[in-house]
């Protein structure tokens, strides 16, 4: 992520993981992939919106898939921005200043 200017990135094996991170410390942005398991990136949004110590969390959400049906979901649950796989690093970092600002 350093190529784009990002520097303090964490990783989390897992949605149920990164949950349990995001309780025990404060982040500024959850990028998340859409398809997983046990917890999909959709369910894992719908959690942090309904934390209240979480809800102002800056969410990106990449997929595989660019159902309008999956993008509409993620927007009614308040997704911040949708990245559709492959992405480039200038497309990653478009997204990310649209949500935080000029990196």
């Amino acid at each position: 992520m350093v190529q784009i200017g990002v520097i303090d990135v964490e990783e989390a094996s897992d949605a149920i993981s990164a949950l349990q991170r995001l309780r025990e410390s404060k982040y500024n942005l959850v990028i998340s992939d859409e398809n997983m398991e046990p917890m999909t990136g959709l369910q894992l949004l719908k959690e942090i919106r309904n934390d209240s110590e979480l809800q102002g969390t800056l969410f990106i959400m990449v997929t595989a898939e660019s159902s309008t049906g999956n993008v509409i979901a993620a927007k009614e649950v308040g997704v911040g921005n949708y990245l559709v796989k492959p992405f480039n690093a200038e497309t990653l970092k478009k997204k990310i200043e649209s949500l935080c600002g000029s990196m």
